[in-house]
């Protein structure tokens, strides 16, 4: 993470030319660590795991001179040392004593939407304890005349002193002064105004390409060899929504179709461009089709878009993916009949329990979320006309993949054994592996929730 941290600041910032822009690192500190994966909600972790886990991604990205970070909504209680921070936007232990004095941060500090808010005696309009806790720049979207006529007569009463304020700014100013804005306005750089200078296709593609995880191949089903009658099938085949998933176009991602993504490639269509049109039919239920004329089938398949809070799977519901779409497992099991090789290509934010999806499929890629260029799967899917891969896998799992329904419920198994695959994870067209069939734990329809630690 803090290698990761590091290689974004530098490709976002760069040397703030006309082609570049100011990076936030996000959310400081702990939002992947709440209780129960609670949005907003509480961490509960020791001190060294803040620090060496979850702290991780900030040792980098200040590195590389992030300008501005943001203060996360969720709290924290360091149980192990009976120190209890509280959220974030107001702990002035950790904005300042820790972020801006101990490890040195001279950017800004910006709080989330609404943020303040949430913090004791503060309101939307009105947290002289944010300020004082360190916030630099307020993200109150509807109340900020409020908030600034509140904050001037604070200051003015010595609720916030004046220093701080003197502080504030001084960091604002600096992070412009470092990208240049005081020279020229935004709209007087050049590529103002020009959407292509916002696109590099062929660098996305190249990253769709590369993050895709090959979870099976049982059989060599991939590659997908040229010249073959390919049928696709799935939900997700032709939908750049559900590649995009959310916090796209907007919010949840919920209301954006096709159209809304003009310069977009659907995984069914850079299907039809690598295989040739002719080859290839597409069904989306795959109901009715008579399956003899074709030589393999791919399933599309996965999550449809969320973000924050609406995307939260929480405890009693499982991870199960066909508990939430049942119309995945349903279109596998109506293609399992043709007795053909079924390449599933899954669609989702993140590794979920699918060991009913890969029992009833030959090879099974997990393709995140592709965004605009589904023509980066099928690069990886189809051999070229000599029989070799066009291009290899080369994604390996960040996280674990869950093999049991409920790895972090009370009633689950020990962690160890409640992975199918383990961080690191990711096989190469050289290195096909043999799953046997798995388990699936068809009653289990909730889980037991965990006692706190």
């Amino acid at each position: 993470m803090r290698e990761y941290a590091q290689a974004y600041v530098r490709g976002l910032q760069g040397d703030f030319d006309d082609h570049h822009v100011m990076a936030t690192a996000k959310h400081f500190i702990g939002d992947g660590a709440t209780w129960n994966g609670v949005d907003q909600g509480q961490a509960r972790v020791s001190r060294g795991d803040m620090i060496n886990v979850h702290g991780a991604g900030y040792f980098g990205a200040l590195r590389a001179g992030v300008l501005s970070v943001m203060a996360s909504y969720n709290s924290w209680d360091d149980v192990a040392d009976g120190v209890d921070y509280g959220k974030m936007s107001g702990a002035h232990a950790l904005l300042t004593g820790v972020l801006k004095d101990k490890m040195g941060f001279d950017g800004f500090v910006v709080s989330d939407w609404n943020a303040v808010g949430q913090l004791p005696g503060c309101s939307n309009a009105s947290c002289p304890r944010a300020i004082n806790a360190g916030i630099d720049m307020v993200m109150v979207p509807d109340d900020w005349q409020a908030f600034i006529a509140n904050t001037t007569k604070q200051v003015e009463d010595g609720r916030i002193p004046m220093r701080r304020i003197d502080d504030a700014v001084s960091r604002i100013i600096r992070a412009k002064l470092r990208m240049g804005l005081l020279d020229k306005r935004p709209s007087q750089r050049a590529g103002a105004g020009d959407a292509s200078a916002l696109q590099n296709r062929a660098l996305a593609r190249r990253a769709v390409r590369e993050s895709l995880v090959l979870l099976k191949n049982k059989h060599d089903a991939l590659p997908l060899k040229a010249g073959a009658k390919i049928l696709v099938v799935g939900k997700s085949a032709d939908s750049l929504p559900n590649q995009a998933g959310g916090w796209s176009l907007t919010w949840q991602g919920t209301d954006n179709g096709n159209a809304d993504f003009p310069h977009g490639e659907t995984i069914l269509a850079g299907i039809r461009a690598a295989a040739g049109a002719a080859n290839v039919s597409y069904s989306e239920t795959a109901d009715g089709i008579d399956f003899k004329p074709f030589d393999a089938i791919v399933a599309v398949i996965g999550e449809t878009p969320y973000a924050e809070m609406k995307g939260d799977i929480k405890l009693p519901a499982t991870l199960r993916h066909s508990d939430r779409y049942p119309e995945d497992l349903t279109v596998l099991q109506t293609v399992a009949k043709a007795h053909k090789p079924v390449v599933t290509v899954f669609v989702a934010g993140r590794p979920l329990f699918v060991n009913d999806l890969l029992n009833l499929s030959d090879a099974f890629v997990a393709a995140w979320l592709p965004g605009t260029e589904g023509g980066g799967v099928a690069d990886v899917l189809f051999a070229s006309a000599d029989g070799t891969p066009r291009h290899d896998f080369r994604g390996t799992l960040a996280m674990p993949w869950p093999g049991v329904p409920c790895p972090y419920a009370a009633d689950g198994p020990g962690k160890p054994a409640a992975w199918l695959f383990t961080p690191g994870y990711g096989l190469r067209y050289a290195a096909a592996r043999e799953l046997k069939t798995l388990p699936t734990w068809p009653t289990v329809h909730a889980c037991a929730t965990p006692g706190a630690p």
